[in-house]
């Protein structure tokens, strides 16, 4: 593959993704949601921090688990999950130096 085609190639990619993202925002601006909906919704970014969270704590050893069981303390009692995410990281590093 020559330096062109992977450009070539690098650029259709960022379109297409592009155009997903852009058109399913362009979709939901012509829906209603319900109250139904929106709280649904409002879950997705836990599910997500869960979703990324939940492998390596189940995989992993004692600092794994005690930074899971932070990242779910200050996620449920901030509700802020770049403050649970940052707690997380910090003591998986803290307990891996120290063990």
């Amino acid at each position: 593959m020559t330096d062109y085609q992977a450009v070539l190639t690098i650029a259709c990619m960022a379109v297409v993704t592009y155009a997903t993202r852009a058109g399913g925002l362009w979709m939901m601006s012509r829906v209603t949601l319900s109250k139904r909906m929106m709280a649904w919704l409002r879950h997705v970014p836990g599910t997500v921090l869960m979703a990324i969270v939940a492998p390596a704590v189940l995989s992993g050893g004692f600092a794994e688990g005690v930074a899971g069981l932070a990242t779910a303390l200050v996620a449920w009692r901030s509700g802020n999950l770049l403050l649970a995410l940052a707690t997380g990281v910090g003591v998986v590093w803290g307990a891996r130096l120290v063990l």
